[in-house]
This record gives C-alpha cells, structure tokens and sequence, in this order.
C-alpha cells in the first residue's frame, strides 16, 4: 500500500543494476510507490529478477518504460547511456521527468541527446542507499523546475539523505560519497586489524569497528557538530585518546584523506571530459 504523498504514476528504470535496485527497493519499501507501479529493463533476466522478487514489473525494452512510465531514471553503465538516450529519444514527451543516476554524464550533454526542453536532472547516490542511508546529491537541467526538484527529492529520501546542489558539487559528491565507502571501510578495516593485532578476534574486532563508525556518524548528524568538537570531547590529558591521535598523524591520515577525495574527484572530472 502506497503512503499518503506518494507518487500517483508510475517509475520506470532504464538499467537494473545495484543502485537501480536500491533505488527501487527504498521506493517500494518506504511506500513512495506501490512495486507494481514501477517498471524496469535490462537486456537481459539477471538483474530484472531483482525487481521480480519486489513486486515489480519487468520488460526488454526499454521505450516501453518510456511509454509507460512519466518519471524514468536511468542507471545504465555511463559508457551506455548515450546509446540508451539516442534510442528512446523518439518516445520522450514533454510529460516526462527523466532522472540520470550515471556518473561523468552531464546535464548538458543529457539535453543534447534528448529531444528541446525535456526536464532533466542528475543525481549521484551511493552504495548505502541499498540500506536506506544513502548520502544523494542531485542538480537538475534548464528546464526542471522546483516542482520535478521537490518531486524527486521527495522520493529519493526513501534512500537516505538527498540534497540539491549545483552540477559542480557532483564530481566531488562522487569522490566524498561515492568512493568515500570505500575510503571508510579501508579506515574500518585498518581499525580493526589494530585490534587483531593486539589479541581481540577478528570478527569482534569488525563488528566493534562498524559499530562505532555508525555511533559515532550518528552522534554528528543528531548533535550537529563539527568533528572536531566531537573528537576533543573523547580526549582526557594524557589519556589513551591523544596517543592513538598523535600516531595517526604520525601517519599522515588527515592528508591521505584529503587527497584520496581530491584524487577521486579529478578523476571523475577527467571521465566527464571524455
């Protein structure tokens, strides 16, 4: 049953990989939309079963999402989506919201594709989303109004924390939240081995691990404060806080991060430009 505020038409998905699917799995579950009102494709069964197994619709071709469908999101590989857009440009009507999930892929060259004035945004989400903890920017094109921007924002909370941002911010987004989970478990994962090291289980060590990334990112979204302000709130003088600090930036940590985002960003910059 669809929650009050829910999205009365139906949501198409052009591509079922992962993120579609967790796109759609937080859609369905928080009731923005009912399963049976949304409609997926890829080329072939094996990611469709996904959809399947929620409740929703499934098809190969991809103008039938279109035909059938007012809000498209399309999370196709990036290499594929111009393909994809050249294809089912024939069938896109001023009726529709079409909605980019694919990284280095801009607006302007979405609208290229597409035929004059059709309501364009990109959003960049990221792993969580398939736990409904996402951390989503989103922009939107020359003719997406507040409306489609409210709209979508509206539906992608389902997934977590959505923000509009300008198109700049997404390539950063991209970095700091996309491959920011992969920067954190990294972080995670060393955590842990500290502990191994010293003689706790490696299991233990894990969970103990993910549960104070989660408590403690917890405590900054709930308290609003600057990590910094946190971080001295669990030093004592000469405690075993400012020693474990002082060895990090031994290490060099604080710059390491800075410059795996800055990395990752100019990346994602340099993929746009191809």
């Amino acid at each position: 049953m669809a929650a009050a505020g829910a999205y009365p038409g139906r949501v198409g998905f052009v591509g079922a990989g992962r993120m579609a699917e967790a796109i759609a799995q937080g859609l369905v579950r928080a009731g923005k939309v009912e399963a049976q009102q949304v409609l997926a494709s890829a080329p072939t069964d094996r990611n469709l079963c996904h959809f399947q197994a929620l409740g929703c619709q499934t098809t190969h071709s991809n103008q039938e999402v279109l035909q059938k469908c007012s809000l498209v999101i399309f999370a196709t590989k990036p290499q594929v989506l111009p393909a994809v857009l050249t294809e089912v440009a024939p069938v896109v009507t001023a009726e529709h919201i079409l909605v980019s999930v694919a990284a280095g892929i801009s607006l302007s060259t979405l609208e290229e594709l597409l035929p004059p004035k059709t309501r364009v945004l990109r959003v960049s989400p990221n792993l969580p989303c398939l736990v409904q903890e996402g951390a989503m920017v989103m922009a939107r094109g020359l003719h997406a109004g507040n409306n489609e921007a409210q709209l979508l924002q509206n539906l992608l909370e389902a997934c977590g924390q959505c923000e509009e941002v300008p198109e700049a911010y997404v390539d950063i987004h991209t970095a700091l939240g996309g491959s920011g989970v992969a920067f954190v478990c990294m972080f995670s994962e060393a955590l842990a081995e500290g502990a191994v090291k010293m003689g706790m289980p490696s299991s233990l060590a894990h969970r103990i691990a993910a549960q104070t990334l989660l408590g403690t990112a917890k405590m900054l979204q709930q308290e609003g404060q600057h990590p910094a302000q946190l971080r001295t709130d669990v030093l004592t003088p000469a405690g075993t806080t400012i020693y474990g600090l002082h060895a990090l930036e031994q290490g060099g940590l604080r710059a390491a991060a800075m410059s795996a985002v800055e990395a990752a960003t100019c990346r994602a910059k340099e993929l746009s430009r191809k």
